[in-house]
């Protein structure tokens, strides 16, 4: 036996970079001693959950001695509602990261390829190596472009091959905030030959108001290798109880629930995501305060020395211009937290998440403060 055990593990997971978080309030009370933190840097919904589900999470700790219904059977009989889709035909997972390494896990294996676009959601690349896969990287837009660091369908496909099983879209993406259009991606879909499952992640597509903006959801029936990924941690305001979902063929949804986790959502999860489906309201007031605070923060940045990246999400993507770290490290010591993105070779950007009005003017004027003078 190697002196270190790390050395039995499988190649690919040794070599593996893991997802790296945003900075918890805790840790940042135990680091500087800050006790009034305001946390902008993980794109959570600054209303919390609407009251119906805080209501029903309430009455599911009643019964939390016992496991939750592995099925999801309220859940899914409501999603389905939801989409017009058979129950068969969904997929639920601890948030939708947990779907995404399920699909990773069902069709990807060290002679198989993925592909997704440069500045992709990081989860993308992890879920992909962990499998020993090979990674297809497309570049992004370039900064001149007008969806600058965005998805490029046309570079994408050309990656794909005999060897592609998963393509991954993000849309919106995250951490740009970049989007594609409607069009251009059912195009893309169905020119894409029926060895290659695609996956549209939707995980912030009800913060856009946009009628025509595409939501791949409505093409299910028209393409049986398309898989759609949704979760109740944005708009919704369940990011604490880790509650997604995938929509699929029920032949997909059937090899996904194979390797699922029994229990993979806790009861309260199930019963608070029941209710938000039920919660039109606070759906709606979550909407309306991200748009405020969408114009909020576009008029504030575009009168600073920073580039603002348009963005159909609950954040922002920002070149400071500068290195990021210090910036970041800056508004921490002022008890504003943001997310640094240097891990995807972004080093001088920040991605500030919409929270409410008084949140915004506190991150906007601890931001200001940060950067550097010019010539400094």
């Amino acid at each position: 036996m190697p002196s270190d055990p790390s050395q039995l593990a499988a190649p690919s997971v040794r070599t593996l970079a893991p997802y790296v978080p945003g900075k918890p309030i805790e840790e940042l009370q135990r680091e500087y001693g800050i006790n009034d933190i305001i946390k902008l840097a993980s794109n959570e919904n600054p209303l919390g959950p609407g009251p119906l589900a805080r209501a029903a999470m309430a009455r599911a700790a009643a019964e939390i001695g016992l496991y939750p219904d592995g099925g999801g059977f309220a859940l899914k009989q409501a999603l389905a509602r939801k989409h017009g889709c058979a129950p068969e035909c969904i997929t639920l997972g601890n948030g939708s990261n947990d779907v995404l390494v399920m699909l990773a896990e069902t069709f990807l294996t060290p002679s198989a390829e993925a592909v997704y676009s440069q500045y992709a959601f990081a989860v993308y690349p992890i879920a992909v190596q962990a499998t020993g896969a090979q990674a297809r990287i497309a570049a992004a837009y370039p900064e001149d472009h007008v969806m600058a660091l965005g998805h490029d369908l046309e570079a994408m496909a050309r990656l794909v091959n005999e060897r592609t099983r998963l393509v991954f879209v993000a849309n919106p993406n995250n951490p740009t905030g970049t989007w594609v259009d409607a069009a251009a991606l059912e195009s893309f879909i169905a020119a894409l030959p029926p060895s290659v499952i695609v996956v549209v992640d939707e995980a912030y597509i009800e913060y856009v108001e946009d009628p025509a903006f595409a939501d791949a959801s409505r093409w299910l029936h028209r393409f049986a290798n398309l898989v759609v990924t949704r979760t109740f941690s944005k708009a919704y305001g369940l990011a604490g109880l880790r509650v997604g979902y995938a929509l699929s063929s029920a032949a997909i949804a059937g090899l996904l629930n194979r390797v699922r986790q029994a229990f993979n959502v806790n009861s309260i999860g199930l019963a608070a995501a029941v209710a938000a489906l039920d919660d039109a309201a606070h759906l709606k007031e979550s909407i309306v305060t991200n748009c405020a605070g969408m114009k909020q923060l576009e008029a504030d940045l575009d009168a600073m020395r920073v580039r603002r990246y348009p963005s159909r999400g609950n954040f922002i993507l920002i070149d400071c211009r500068q290195p990021a770290g210090p910036v970041y490290e800056a508004m921490l010591r002022q008890g504003v937290i943001v997310r640094p993105v240097g891990n995807y070779q972004l080093p001088t950007h920040l991605r500030l998440t919409i929270g409410t009005q008084v949140q915004n003017e506190r991150m906007l004027a601890a931001l200001k403060k940060s950067l550097s003078t010019p010539g400094k």
